[in-house]
């Protein structure tokens, strides 16, 4: 049931730690790169064509109001609870973590300051399909508003009967959504670039989605004067470190929450205990609810601190220490999405109520980047302020180094305020 390697083996490290390649990826790219060149040339007329072609339905822009107003009736109390009280954590997390305006005094006369704006517009995209993601709507829609965004343009692909999911519809009314178009995949990321009929053109585009939509939101953001993106976008992951304090039973539950994303969704499991590897091996055979496609691996590694390489290596979306030691492990992780320190933080409670946004970075984007926060809905702005006395001190300095780059004129600007 799972690929064993030993980590002692280089030569099989490189397939340890491999990910997914797309053996469509050249089709999918020119499929793209068609649907978002046909919607950029004819606009509304072609993303009607491709959503029929591809969605079965035209676009609709749909009020949340009344399937909100539906969603309450049909909904469990407990559901509605629980999304209220994911609301409650989501908010007050980014509101704590908003981050500050700062000013610095360099010299006498000289300051610079840090300044946050909000975006303007951005498009949110929510991913459908067999299981509708309101969790997604939430960690995106909240910080967007905390961080003070204008404007929010929400799209998610359409039902087969029509409407909005009901958990998708309550939770966009309790996060200031008031309507939502129905339009997914690739058509729906070009109509957000461009602005189509009277969806306007947005400044970033967050939310994560299957190939075609992470093609098209790649494709977009290379176009000269296109809009940002969020993070690129890959099949989900998650890493366990584990040892012989770990409950196999409750690792293999985690291991197999994540395995049941999609087929192509990375499960690994690192312990220098073989015993633990064993045990819970033994407890995915007595939990696994049918075939589990998803690419499940173990790596038998000498210590914890080589675990904390291997992770580092991989950069994994998600990063459980399911262990005695893992404060001591936490700082020893400079490569993840997020980190669930132990044994009971679990990866779906980051998934849904903790407070952090569960939209991460995959396919080793850990490396560089982090997760989506209030930040990815805010841009830095620098403010420059010079005494008449700085300037005089600085004039000359300022000049010197254009003149070491062979600026002439930029050391004439410098000079003339000595």
């Amino acid at each position: 049931m799972i690929e064993r390697f030993d980590w002692s083996d280089k030569a099989s490290r490189g397939a340890a730690l491999a990910r997914p390649s797309r053996r469509d990826g050249g089709t999918l790219a020119a499929a793209v790169h068609a649907i978002v060149g046909d919607i950029r040339a004819r606009g509304w007329e072609a993303l009607v064509e491709q959503a029929l072609r591809i969605d079965g339905a035209a676009p609709q822009h749909l009020a949340v109001a009344p399937e909100a107003q539906k969603a309450r009736r049909i909904l469990p109390k407990e559901a509605q609870d629980a999304i209220t009280l994911a609301i409650r954590n989501i908010d007050y997390f980014h509101r704590q973590t908003l981050p500050r305006d700062v000013e610095v005094t360099n010299m006498p006369g000289v300051s610079v300051a840090k300044q946050w704006r909000p975006l303007t517009s951005v498009g949110l995209y929510v991913p459908g399909g067999v299981a509708p993601l309101f969790s997604t709507l939430l960690m995106l829609a909240i910080p967007a508003r905390v961080a003070g965004v204008e404007t929010l343009t929400v799209v998610t692909p359409p039902r087969p009967d029509g409407g909005l999911d009901p958990a998708i519809a309550l939770a966009a009314e309790l996060s200031g959504i008031e309507s939502i178009w129905t339009v997914g995949g690739a058509q729906a990321i070009a109509a957000l670039a461009f602005g189509v009929g009277e969806i306007a053109p947005v400044d970033r585009i967050c939310g994560p989605g299957n190939a075609w939509v992470g093609a098209a939101k790649a494709l977009i953001a290379s176009l000269p004067g296109g809009p940002g993106i969020d993070l690129p976008a890959g099949p989900s992951e998650l890493m366990v470190i584990a040892d012989d304090s770990s409950d196999p039973a409750t690792v293999a539950a985690d291991l197999l929450g994540q395995s049941e994303h999609d087929a192509d969704a990375q499960v690994l499991l690192i312990s220098p205990s073989q015993a633990t590897i064993d045990a819970i091996e033994q407890a995915l055979g007595e939990q696994a609810l049918g075939e589990q496609a998803a690419c499940l691996r173990a790596i038998r590694c000498a210590t914890l601190d080589e675990a904390t390489t291997i992770a580092n290596a991989y950069a994994p979306e998600h990063l459980s220490l399911a262990t005695d030691d893992a404060d001591r492990l936490v700082p020893l992780i400079r490569n993840a999405g997020a980190i669930f320190a132990g044994h009971h933080a679990a990866e779906t409670f980051g998934d849904y109520l903790v407070g952090s946004s569960h939209v991460l970075p995959t396919g080793g984007a850990a490396r560089f980047t982090g997760g989506v926060s209030t930040m990815t809905f805010m841009k830095a702005i620098t403010v420059q302020r010079v005494s008449a006395a700085a300037a005089s001190a600085i004039a000359a300095p300022a000049a010197a180094l254009a003149r070491l780059e062979g600026l002439e004129a930029h050391a004439c600007a410098a000079e003339c305020r000595a």
